[in-house]
């Protein structure tokens, strides 16, 4: 089986993974578990986009 010399996989390098991972998930926007705000304008747009082609 050869070697996997990809330089953008992580699997040669736990460090380097690790440090990826913490990365994005600061980036990230996070979940609603801590923001009830957040969640009810999400759900809000979700059903509004859901239900734009019924008829009422």
């Amino acid at each position: 089986m050869a070697t996997n010399k990809n330089p953008g996989n992580f699997a040669n390098d736990r460090e380097k993974a690790s440090e990826a991972g913490r990365k994005g998930g600061h980036n990230s926007g996070g979940n609603f578990a801590n923001d009830r705000q957040r969640a009810s304008e999400a759900g809000r747009k979700g059903g509004q986009k859901s239900q734009s082609g019924r008829e009422s």
